[in-house]
């Protein structure tokens, strides 16, 4: 079993049950339609306060559902997004997390990929890195991570634009995604970056795992991890599985991303059962019971 990790003030005994990460997206252009930022002003700024109150109120929910975590995030990974620049993101992001961190009694994960971005929110009040590139968009992001000495989640990502296809009502998925061995190839990738980690000085406890669920992988793929994951948890790291209201969901069942609700459920819970131990999710309320009832089948053997 692998040993408890201490988060701000918070332990996470890793087996014990199941943690729940509530997805705040602090964007226009989410793909899930849950993006708390409103059309800009004429001026073309964005309205602060209110998108930090917002952003407060849909915490103030999660929490009193159940969630451990928070990730904060404010640049959109949908099938096509543009990058957005540094100063735009921390505009987004910086007053959700000060008013967060004042306010409630929640660990808060930053969900960027820029060391900049990542250090200035640890600052203001976050406590974990979640890094959607696992140090291969900026390796210099591990750095941050061992000197504030916060855990650090890595997901596999092998997006490309150039294989992304949209199609209307149900969004964007990858096509001719090609792996030589599925779960091999992710595997290995995954502990590339590991190595990036603990060279930096990350600390091998602060390490998490996340194997990218819908992030370059086709319907069919995701499915296939999803079944499989109980290979990716061998690795032998705290697992987060981040499978909700995603595509792969969409184009199996041919909902649009409001209603995928019931997809979501069976991910989560055959997620948990395959090893997951933190799930990210935008449904906390209704994905709470799912855990909890999930945890009561697969989790009585551990206990």
């Amino acid at each position: 079993m692998l040993a408890p990790l201490k988060i701000a003030k918070r332990t996470f005994a890793w087996g014990s049950r199941t943690y729940l990460m509530g997805i705040l997206n602090i964007t226009p252009d989410s793909f899930s339609g849950d993006g708390l930022l409103g059309a800009a002003t004429a001026s073309g700024e964005w309205p602060e306060n209110e998108i930090a109150q917002a952003a407060l109120a849909q915490a103030r929910r999660f929490v009193q559902a159940g969630a451990d975590i928070l990730d904060v995030g404010g640049e959109s990974t949908r099938p096509g997004s543009q990058a957005l620049q540094v100063d735009e993101e921390m505009l987004r992001v910086l007053p959700v997390i000060r008013l967060l961190a004042a306010e409630l009694d929640v660990v808060i994960s930053i969900d960027t990929y820029k060391a900049s971005i990542a250090e200035a929110a640890l600052q203001a009040g976050a406590h974990i890195i979640n890094d959607v590139w696992a140090l291969r968009a900026d390796p210099t992001l591990a750095d941050v991570a061992a000197r504030y000495q916060v855990p650090l989640i890595l997901m596999h990502n092998r997006s490309s634009w150039a294989h992304a296809e949209i199609k209307e009502g149900l969004g964007g998925r990858y096509i001719g995604m090609a792996y030589e061995d599925l779960l091999a190839d992710i595997r290995r990738e995954l502990l590339e970056s590991v190595a990036i980690a603990r060279e930096a000085g990350v600390a091998d406890e602060h390490i998490i795992l996340d194997p990218g669920i819908g992030f370059g992988k086709t319907v069919e793929q995701n499915l296939e991890l999803l079944d499989r994951l109980g290979e990716i948890a061998g690795l032998g790291y705290p697992l987060l599985l981040g499978p909700s209201r995603k595509s792969f969901i969409g184009f199996t069942l041919d909902r649009p991303a409001d209603q995928r609700l019931e997809g979501t459920a069976a991910a989560v819970a055959v997620g948990i059962a395959r090893g997951a131990d933190i799930v990210r999710v935008h449904d906390m309320e209704f994905m709470a019971q799912v855990a909890r009832m999930t945890d009561a089948i697969v989790r009585r053997r551990d206990q």
